[in-house]
């Protein structure tokens, strides 16, 4: 393997253009530029690009009315040409430094699955860019953001060993192409919203894809409406739960499905779960969150 290790960004988008401007922004502001960035669209139409860019930027469609996340996921990295892989999702505005960190990651391990640190921005109608050029204004990102409070503070430190495999989240994550084609890539049996990077950690783990956190970057998520519960996925969530125990022989999600337990949803078993009912349009409507809560 030469030196220089080439870098592919890829994101997923449907909708959240004013998003995906905000995701491109910070990458075009990055001190050690992506080599490309691939766009898995799952709309009808591509997303509107810049007319100029740092970088070489190529959209995959991915058709489909349910969100087919980790088949979008497994045509971006099949369109990449990148030896690291950096997915981030669209809501996502990296710091200046999040391509160069990454890139740097993988001279302690190239086996490795790195975790940057994530932090969570409040609504914001007008928008994250500068006064003065279009880039993202930084310095607002850093006084507004907030660290979710059950993730570790690393932005300070170089990488942190991951244990629990469980952490990894489809947000921000890092691999080699190696690892990822070693990993056998996505699940594309589950559909819809959940449980898909959960099933690749377990794929990670069974290799023995060492997880790290990511010191010295931040990623900044932009502010979108949540539900807590997500009642409007509940049909996708039971599902892929479902999938996950029959695939691992435990449970993922349990923190949604024994809330949907009590609200007398459904009945779990030791194996299966028995829906008892849908939840209404009041219900899920219910469930939606105030623009003032940033994370589920």
């Amino acid at each position: 393997m030469s030196n220089y290790r080439s870098l592919s960004i890829l994101t997923l988008i449907r909708g959240r253009q004013n998003h995906f401007d905000h995701l491109l922004a910070g990458l075009a502001s990055q001190t050690r530029q992506p080599d490309e960035i691939v766009v898995a669209y799952m709309q009808d139409e591509p997303p509107t690009l810049p007319e100029k860019a740092v970088c070489p930027i190529r959209c995959v469609h991915v058709p489909g009315d349910s969100l087919p996340l980790a088949k979008a996921r497994n045509k971006a990295a099949k369109a990449a040409s990148g030896d690291i892989l950096a997915f981030l999702d669209v809501d996502c505005i990296p710091d200046p430094e999040f391509v160069r960190r990454v890139d740097e990651a993988f001279e302690e391990d190239w086996s490795g699955v790195y975790l940057p640190e994530v932090r969570y921005l409040p609504a914001c109608k007008n928008g994250w860019f500068s006064a003065y050029d279009p880039k993202p204004d930084y310095s607002r990102l850093v006084q507004e953001a907030v660290r979710h409070p059950a993730k570790p503070e690393v932005f300070n430190k170089a990488t942190m060993p991951i244990d629990d495999y469980g952490e990894l989240w489809g947000l921000a994550f890092a691999l080699s192409f190696d690892t990822w084609r070693n990993a056998d890539g996505m699940d594309e049996a589950y559909v819809g919203y959940s449980a898909e990077e959960t099933d690749f950690a377990e794929r990670l783990a069974a290799i023995e894809a060492p997880l790290f956190w990511l010191g010295g970057t931040l990623c900044f998520h932009q502010h979108h409406a949540v539900h807590k519960p997500p009642l409007q996925h509940f049909q996708s969530i039971v599902r892929n739960a479902q999938l996950f125990r029959e695939r691992w022989g435990k449970w993922c999600m349990d923190y949604w499905l024994d809330d949907f337990e009590r609200r007398g949803l459904i009945t779990r078993y030791d194996d299966a779960i028995e829906v008892r009912r849908e939840p209404s349009a009041q219900e899920v409507e219910a469930t939606q969150q105030g623009s003032d809560i940033r994370f589920s």
